[in-house]
């Protein structure tokens, strides 16, 4: 097994499964406490309207992306605090809307679309050392911003109306969360694919939540349950020669399930 690590694609793959473990373990425990999975599920997909204006127009994937759906992100977030009973209105409007541009776009677009598959179901063992750069750099973004602010992300979490009297800027921390969704999305897309995503920020997270309520603790958990998986996937897809995205997916799903299994028999 060992052997796998002397190839450079496997240790770029295994950084890789680090870097992003540590940042859907930080964001999708927020998007968890504050009941954002619908919203991260509709910025998810809408981002897809991203890689179709890069492909269209020939701009730089990564930027493209990571602004469109920065601006998508942005809009849900206002319509939904704007209009909280018509939320789930909104986020499957854009939901729809950046598959469907994305779709016509890539079709409109001439030569040949290689890496597509790969940003939408993922490709971790493709990962390069610019993309692990940055993943490294947002994970740092990502732990001082929650160490910064802990307190105001507890406060807008659990109980807004108290964090106004406190002082708190909750619309403030409630647009900073949602940016922060945003990237972690774009960042992890190459790995596991647009696709995908939703699943690794928040499987880990649930199984975390039966073992701890405490927010700083749950990202640990999540994030070193995430690592798990990834690694057993990369492990599996390495030997079964699998999709290695859908083999972590997989795996994680299926420790779900027996967490699950095992904590009702004990209740």
């Amino acid at each position: 097994m060992l052997d796998m690590f002397e190839f450079s694609f496997f240790q770029n793959a295994f950084l890789a499964s680090i870097f992003i473990s540590l940042a859907c373990g930080i964001i999708g425990s927020l998007v968890m406490i504050n009941r954002l999975f619908s919203m991260a599920g509709g910025i998810t997909h809408g981002a897809f309207g991203g890689i179709g204006l890069a492909f269209y127009f020939s701009l730089p994937l990564l930027l493209c992306t990571s602004l469109f759906t920065l601006f998508l992100a942005l809009i849900v977030a206002f319509l939904s605090k704007r209009y909280p009973h018509r939320s789930d209105n909104f986020i499957a409007v854009i939901w729809a809307f950046g598959m469907a541009l994305g779709l016509i776009l890539i079709d409109l677009s001439a030569g040949y679309k290689s890496d597509l598959m790969a940003y939408l179901f993922g490709s971790i063992l493709a990962v390069s050392s610019a993309d692990l750069w940055l993943i490294f750099g947002a994970n740092c973004l990502f732990i001082v911003l929650v160490l910064a602010f802990y307190r105001q992300f507890v406060a807008i979490s659990f109980d807004q109306e108290f964090a106004l009297l406190r002082g708190v800027n909750t619309s403030f921390f409630y647009y900073l969360l949602i940016c922060m969704i945003a990237f972690c999305i774009v960042i992890c897309m190459r790995c596991v694919g647009l696709i995908l995503i939703i699943a690794l920020l928040s499987i880990p997270c649930f199984i975390a939540e039966y073992f701890t309520q405490k927010l700083l603790k749950m990202m640990a958990l999540a994030s070193l349950l995430s690592f798990i998986f990834c690694f057993l996937g990369l492990i599996l897809s390495f030997v079964l020669n699998l999709s290695s995205s859908a083999s972590i997916i997989m795996i994680a799903c299926l420790a779900f399930v027996l967490v699950f299994i095992v904590k009702r028999r004990k209740n």
